[in-house]
């Protein structure tokens, strides 16, 4: 059997997760990441914009906005992500086969009630851009008053029932977000793609070339699955057994190449990048003081974090003040002074992909992570 070191694994998720920078397409950097978490838009900017070269968060934009080839929607965990358009298919495939989770008595909805409230929301959202308010508006009209009931609790008040669907109804492929009507969030149409039957095994496969080896329970803490989905997933593919620091790992079968060098190289990433959330066993990602440092609760993503050759390594922060970006880095380590220049060069570039002037300090953060 094939044994595998953390740094062998390190370097081959740096590579092919997009962080060894180089030309392309927003979309195929989005598709080679698994997605983009977009939960902080801006921070999805930066994800992208930091693998290739050139591109600025104006280029992800008019990919979202202006060409079309990404959308952004529910994906992995329910969480918000840009996503290639020409991957939604997909996506609406593997995601709509998630089990359903758990629902409080108070705020529960029968299978009949959550099928109405989804095609209420596909067909109102038919050639429409609306607001939530106008959504749930339109909804309850399509509905029913029940639709209305404020039982979910939200931030200091109460959303309507109906509102629980909204990740389904995404992953069922009833809508995604619009461009938005001045700060207001919008809603909108799912772009007419021909439907795909078995896009979970896709989605395993494309997880599994980015970010293997890995295992079943791994996919399903990354997917927002449980483990019998997994087990169930993985059973479909054909899947070489490695193993990766003496732990049971699957890679797809003849897919066990890695680079000939380790990881090399510093990095900041931003708030949830892909390569963090994704990136297990954390106990090997982030290594002795990182874990409680910049993980919060267990849960990576919630800390923008400095990525020295390919461990978590730092924390960082940014503030911006009209196009002023003032970078802090919190290293956890001694950076050699080539790694403190190649720190400054990635400040640059954060500079460059937001568009603003960074000035970068290197020295202790007092931000919390992010929620």
């Amino acid at each position: 059997m094939i044994e595998l070191s953390w740094p062998q694994v390190s370097a081959r998720r740096l590579q092919r997760a997009g962080l060894v920078a180089g030309a392309g397409a927003p979309e195929e950097t989005v598709a080679a990441m698994c997605g983009a978490h977009a939960q902080v838009m801006a921070a999805a900017e930066l994800s992208v914009g930091l693998r290739l070269d050139g591109v600025t968060r104006t280029h992800v934009r008019e990919a979202l906005w202006k060409d079309g080839s990404l959308v952004k929607t529910h994906g992995p965990r329910g969480t918000v992500h840009l996503l290639p358009a020409r991957d939604l298919p997909m996506w609406v495939s593997a995601l709509s086969s998630l089990p359903a989770g758990p629902r409080p008595a108070s705020m529960r909805m029968t299978d009949e009630q959550t099928e109405q409230v989804v095609a209420a929301i596909r067909d109102v959202l038919g050639g429409a851009e609306l607001t939530i308010d106008e959504l749930s508006e339109a909804v309850i009209a399509a509905t029913g008053p029940w639709a209305g009931d404020l039982v979910m609790p939200a931030f200091q008040g109460w959303w309507p029932r109906w509102r629980q669907v909204m990740a389904l109804a995404a992953h069922r492929g009833a809508f995604v977000f619009g461009a938005g009507r001045g700060r207001k969030v919008t809603y909108t149409a799912a772009p007419a793609a021909p439907p795909v039957t078995d896009g979970l095994t896709g989605l395993v496969r494309s997880y599994l070339h980015a970010y293997g080896p890995a295992t079943p329970a791994e996919f399903a803490q990354w997917a927002g699955g449980n483990a019998t989905w997994a087990n169930e997933a993985f059973g479909r593919l054909d899947l070489a057994e490695v193993r990766l620091e003496g732990r049971r790992a699957w890679v797809l079968a003849g897919d066990t190449e890695v680079p000939a060098e380790p990881p090399k190289g510093v990095r900041l990433l931003p708030y949830f990048d892909a390569y963090v959330v994704a990136g297990r066993p954390r106990e090997l990602l982030y290594a002795g003081g990182a874990a409680e440092r910049a993980l919060a609760g267990g849960q990576a993503g919630n800390f923008p974090v400095l990525l020295v050759d390919g461990n978590v390594a730092g924390v960082w922060h940014q503030r911006r003040s009209g196009s002023r970006i003032d970078i802090t880095v919190e290293p956890l380590r001694d950076l050699a002074p080539a790694q403190v220049e190649e720190l400054h060069e990635q400040a640059r570039r954060v500079g460059e992909v937001m568009e603003g002037r960074p000035n970068l300090t290197i020295g202790p953060i007092s931000v919390g992570p992010h929620a």
